[in-house]
């Protein structure tokens, strides 16, 4: 599977938190598609409609959902934006501190009630105190974060739901969608929505919200355009509350490259991806942890994304020079693992920075 993967022979990549990989595989797709377009012009285009219906099908399937209820955009925070014009300024809301901007900033440019809490020890715990005591209508959050790699935990989410039936869960999962199985129709998330870049390696400019109906009423969609009044299968007032999140024109070619690349991760098996991930995360964080590199929340605590983050600036250098990419994040180096990274890349990146 690695071999499909060109940039691995020149490196070592722990950077998908950035931007995941182009396959050799959907590289022939894509150049196959252009070329109808370059051949046959509005010929070729007169089908995305039909590549349009069965991308929002493979998404349902990768998260075990109705196609009715996801909408296509181009990236998350498009998609994200278009949703809370929708959604009545008395709503409380309940963020993190330094959760991932595109998800904080378009609630903080609105007119709601906003209440913060800081990431680190028993979150979970101190979520369930602010929405029992403060009124909150509305939690928002990654599911991994993408400076540190803290993951929420679903078992905790799906609980509080039951507990507050009320409470509207939308979450951020561009830093998680992609590294293992997730079921969305039977977790107590409300609204999922995702860009398509880094986990799933589908390149830039597609992505996609999956709405639960129960509470498609607590919003009312203003988006409008040609795009969201066509090839509806479940029409109210003309159109379905999806398609008010995609009014407009849609690429085929990065929708196109979505509908591949999540067929080929399911190819591979979201299971077999997820448990080869977490064995990544195991081994890098006990060593990690054992030399000192990682904070005491990471050693004990369970649920942890795929991302890491070094407190070892000055190790940046040594990374890059023996040809691993990284990133620079907060105030540290940030690792991040794929399915296509190995053991042996891990014990390597960390003997660099035990030097």
């Amino acid at each position: 599977m690695r071999k499909k993967f060109p940039v691995l022979r020149q490196g070592i990549y722990a950077n998908t938190a950035t931007s995941g990989l182009l396959s050799e595989d959907l590289l022939e797709w894509r150049q196959e598609h252009d070329l109808d377009f370059l051949i046959g012009g509005s010929g070729a285009k007169m089908g995305s409609d039909k590549l349009l219906a069965a991308t929002r099908l493979t998404v349902a399937r990768f998260f075990n959902f109705m196609d009715e209820n996801v909408a296509l955009v181009p990236s998350f925070s498009q998609g994200l934006n278009l949703l809370l014009e929708g959604l009545g300024n008395s709503e409380k809301i309940l963020l993190l501190k330094g959760d991932y901007p595109s998800l904080n900033w378009p609630f903080e440019s609105r007119d709601f009630s906003i209440v913060y809490l800081e990431i680190g020890k028993g979150l979970e715990e101190r979520i369930y105190t602010e929405v029992k005591n403060k009124g909150i209508t509305v939690f928002a959050c990654s599911a991994v974060q993408w400076l540190n790699g803290f993951k929420i935990d679903f078992v905790f989410l799906k609980q509080l739901k039951a507990d507050f039936p009320h409470l509207l869960i939308l979450m951020d999962g561009t830093q998680f969608c992609g590294t293992e199985y997730f079921d969305f129709s039977t977790s107590g998330i409300d609204v999922l929505g995702s860009s398509g870049y880094k986990w799933l390696l589908s390149g830039y400019g597609n992505g996609f919200f999956l709405v639960k109906p129960e509470i498609q009423d607590r919003f009312r969609l203003k988006g409008a355009g040609y795009g969201s009044g066509r090839n509806s299968k479940h029409q109210k007032d003309g159109r379905e509350f999806c398609k008010h999140l995609e009014p407009g024109h849609l690429d085929s070619l990065s929708f196109g490259s979505l509908d591949f690349s999540m067929k080929f991760l399911m190819d591979i098996g979201l299971e077999a991806i997820g448990e080869h991930n977490q064995k990544l995360v195991k081994f890098a964080r006990d060593n990690l942890v054992s030399h000192g590199l990682l904070d005491d929340i990471v050693a004990h605590r369970a649920p942890w994304g795929t991302i890491f983050s070094i407190p070892k600036k000055d190790g940046y250098d040594d990374l890059v020079k023996n040809t691993i990419v990284c990133a620079r994040r907060g105030d540290g180096i940030r690792l991040s693992f794929h399915f296509y990274n190995t053991i042996n890349e891990v014990e390597a990146i960390l003997e660099i920075l035990k030097k």
